[in-house]
């Protein structure tokens, strides 16, 4: 495998058309994204992939996760379909993927945002999002090949990091696929709750993003260094009652049952 590298510069000049980004632009950026400490990591685990690269990346962190409910995920069951809220973007998916995949031994793959997929070592659990232009149609192949497999599926209805909404920290509306998807191949849906936040300069800088009428997610831009922020913590995941996919009949519409069970899944937060 290559060399593994982070180069902010390089993804700004693709961005740019070409163009030499403003020095004081690339030196923030690279602070905010870490892109030193990054790239100190990737050299000293050349080799790390999969379970191994997340088990070194929360090593680094000093952060640890723990399961309530185990015994709520049906071991006779195969096929099945976590859905989670998705509180902090990127370490969530990355900490959930540890315990489901390797810690309770289920045959793993998370459905991330395509970004994600920058991080080579794990493109073998993670399976991108991507909906844009000419890739439509290859995603769609992909996703009906995943969910036509034996694996398991962690996925984050919501589409994207939680936000603040209406003064509290909570995913938007959830999206409808994962019901249709949960039906169409009859998997078992388990909810899961996990515990966790991003600092309130991101969900403010989120709510004043939207008041100025910025349509770029610039908080975004912060996922990396709120990931560090993240340093020495310790996170709680819930585990509910797994849902027959038979529970989705026609007395409500998908994208209703998809409210319902975001609802299921809040109703488990302490």
């Amino acid at each position: 495998m290559d060399e593994l590298k982070l180069d902010v510069e390089s993804v700004l000049r693709a961005r740019m058309g070409g163009k030499k980004p403003p020095r004081l632009l690339l030196k923030f950026l690279r602070y905010i994204v870490h892109e030193d400490t990054f790239n100190t990591f990737f050299r000293e685990h050349p080799n790390a992939r999969d379970y191994e690269f997340i088990d070194e990346t929360l090593k680094m962190l000093q952060t640890s996760a723990s399961i309530e409910g185990i015994e709520n995920i049906p071991q006779d069951t195969p096929r099945l379909l976590f859905v989670s809220n998705h509180p902090m973007g990127g370490l969530d998916g990355m900490i959930l993927a540890l315990l489901l995949g390797r810690d309770c031994g289920r045959p793993l793959r998370v459905i991330v945002n395509d970004l994600l997929m920058n991080l080579r070592p794990l493109e073998d659990i993670f399976v991108p999002v991507n909906r844009n232009g000419s890739q439509n149609r290859q995603y769609a192949l992909r996703m009906k090949e995943l969910y036509d497999s034996d694996f398991d599926i962690l996925t984050f209805p919501a589409g994207m990091c939680s936000r603040k909404i209406q003064g509290k920290v909570q995913d938007p509306v959830w999206q409808k696929n994962f019901i249709q998807k949960a039906v169409e191949t009859k998997r078992t849906i388990v909810p899961i709750f996990f515990e966790g936040q991003n600092s309130p300069f991101f969900y403010n800088l989120a709510l004043w993003r939207k008041r100025l009428g910025i349509k770029m997610n610039v908080e975004m831009l912060f996922l990396a260094h709120e990931m560090f922020k993240a340093h020495g913590k310790h996170f709680v995941v819930h585990i509910g009652k797994p849902i027959d996919y038979n529970t989705f009949d026609r007395s409500q519409t998908p994208q209703q049952w998809a409210q319902w069970v975001r609802q299921t899944v809040y109703q488990m937060r302490k």
